[in-house]
């Protein structure tokens, strides 16, 4: 690696500097000439979460850190999703606040899955299908296309059209037209 304003090999470890502005990789003759900086980290996909129990002080709150699940895009949610999420917290006879609660959502989320204004991902319909005994997720179904006849017929034909298939059809409906003309 060489320094970016000597041009001399760089022994060592080099050092990043900012000079006039810009970012540079410098030896350590250079790296007097401007201000070191530090690149931060990247950060990893991580969650922060911090959970409580009730009663405990905002000092004893503890954060866990996790990665983000994948989604499993072979399941698809309900369409009636919103119905069955607010009959089965009503049967149960849980109120917004005790389901937020025992799932660790917002309330403000549940009322909007219950009318419609979200809808949940799959990890948040696991846990309502958890805490509720009810089937949000269900495998996706294959939805089949209906094909008009025309492209049925090309697509059944053994070979592909060429430039000069085209070229014919160009010549056939420019002699077509020049009959009509007369």
């Amino acid at each position: 690696m060489r320094c970016e304003v000597c041009g001399r090999r760089i022994r060592g470890k080099p050092h990043k500097v900012i000079i006039e502005g810009a970012k540079m990789v410098v030896c350590g003759r250079c790296a007097s000439l401007g201000t070191p900086y530090y690149e931060p980290k990247k950060p990893s996909i991580t969650v922060r979460r911090t959970m409580t129990t009730t009663g405990l002080s905002l000092a004893s709150r503890k954060t866990v850190s996790r990665t983000m699940p994948k989604i499993d895009e072979s399941l698809e949610l309900v369409e009636d999703y919103s119905v069955k999420v607010r009959q089965a917290r009503e049967k149960l006879g849980l109120s917004h606040e005790d389901l937020g609660k025992k799932i660790g959502e917002k309330v403000s989320v549940l009322r909007k899955v219950e009318t419609g204004k979200i809808v949940p991902d799959n990890i948040l319909a696991r846990k309502l299908e958890h805490a509720l005994q009810i089937k949000l997720l269900v495998p996706a179904s294959s939805v089949e296309v209906e094909v008009p006849k025309k492209e049925v017929l090309a697509s059944k034909s053994p070979k592909e059209l060429t430039l000069g298939d085209i070229a014919q059809i160009k010549t056939k409906k420019t002699e077509g037209s020049l009959e009509r003309k007369q």
